[in-house]
Order: C-alpha cells, then structure tokens, then sequence
C-alpha cells in the first residue's frame, strides 16, 4: 500500500516538475511599411526571390546569440516562427510586392519565368552582446541578376546593427524587426 502511494507521489512530482519549465516564445519578422514606386524601371517586369542562403551563420528557427567570436549559441526557450531564411524570404517577397517596382514578385519554388533573380547571402544574423553593449546584427548581400543573360546587375551588402532594448530574446526580436524595417527600405532604394 505505502509503495502505491509513493509512486503515485513520484508520478505526482515528475508531471508538476515538466508543468514548470518556460513556455517556449515564438517570434517572428513583421512585414514593415513599404511605399509605393510612383516610377520604376521594372514595372513590366518579374522577379523571383531565391532562397537566402548562408555562407557564415547557421540558419534556422533558433535564435543566434554570441558574447564573442568564439562564445556562442541558441536561446533555449524561444525561437522563430519558421526557418530564418524562409522569414526572410517571405519578408522579402511580401515588401517588394507592396512596393510595385515590378510586375510580379515570384518565390523561387514556381516554374514561371522571370525577368530578374534576386539572390542573397546571409553573413550574420544574431544577437550580439559584448559587455553592456547588445545588439541585433544583420549582414545580407543582395545580387540583382538579369535572368535572360544569366549577367549581374548590381549587388550590394548590406549590414546593420540595431540596439535592443534588452537582453533578452524578446528584445532581440524587437531590434530585428527594426533592421528590417531599415533594409527593407534600403533594399527598394536600392532597386529602383
């Protein structure tokens, strides 16, 4: 009988020690206002946003954080709301659709054909504290290339470091949604 009771204790104990632990934070990228081309080169063209892809960083739902070069990893109990790529991807897509530079903004995923590829690598995509300093991090290079001839237009990195407002996941989230809001403006300048 006593053993009953203890396992049943036991049993008791284990599910009130899970119902303890953090509930996981999603957070996720917000598509920032974007204005409207009056004028634009491309209006009777199409484009088609490739995957961004890493050449530094590891890319995924984890949220990145580093004290140093060599101190680095992923916060535990929150992430994004999808891979970080795919984010960005859609941002991408969703703000250059808003800003009608062209025809049509495709995902790399349909079989139509475009007028111009938009590549981009990312270099770094984190949240970086260094003593009392922290920051959100973004470093993207864009490569605008003519899909006809296969030729470069123009390409450009762009990198950006945004303090938060703690230091904190949520606080990272926050600035990156800043950054975001400043590429993303630079990004259609830069196009048009």
């Amino acid at each position: 009988m006593i053993q009953k009771y203890i396992s049943a204790f036991a049993i008791l104990m284990m599910f009130s020690a899970c119902s303890k632990a953090p509930a996981l934070k999603i957070y996720t990228l917000d598509v920032p206002q974007t204005e409207v081309a009056k004028q634009s080169p491309y209006y009777s063209k199409t484009i088609k946003v490739t995957y961004p892809q890493s050449l530094r960083e590891q890319i995924s739902q984890k949220m990145n954080f580093s004290y140093s070069m060599s101190d680095r990893g992923t916060y535990q109990n929150s992430e994004w709301s999808n891979n970080m790529s795919k984010l960005l991807q859609g941002t991408l897509i969703d703000v250059l659709d808003k800003s009608r530079l062209f025809k049509a903004v495709l995902s790399d995923t349909t079989t139509l054909k475009e007028n111009y590829r938009l590549e981009s690598n990312i270099f770094a995509f984190e949240h970086r504290v260094r003593g009392e300093s922290s920051h959100a991090v973004v470093s993207i290079q864009f490569t605008l290339i003519d899909a006809d001839t296969g030729k470069l237009v123009k390409s450009k990195r762009f990198s950006y470091q945004e303090p938060t407002p703690s230091t904190d996941a949520k606080g990272y989230a926050m600035a990156t949604n800043a950054v975001m809001a400043r590429l993303s403006k630079d990004l259609v300048g830069w196009l048009r």
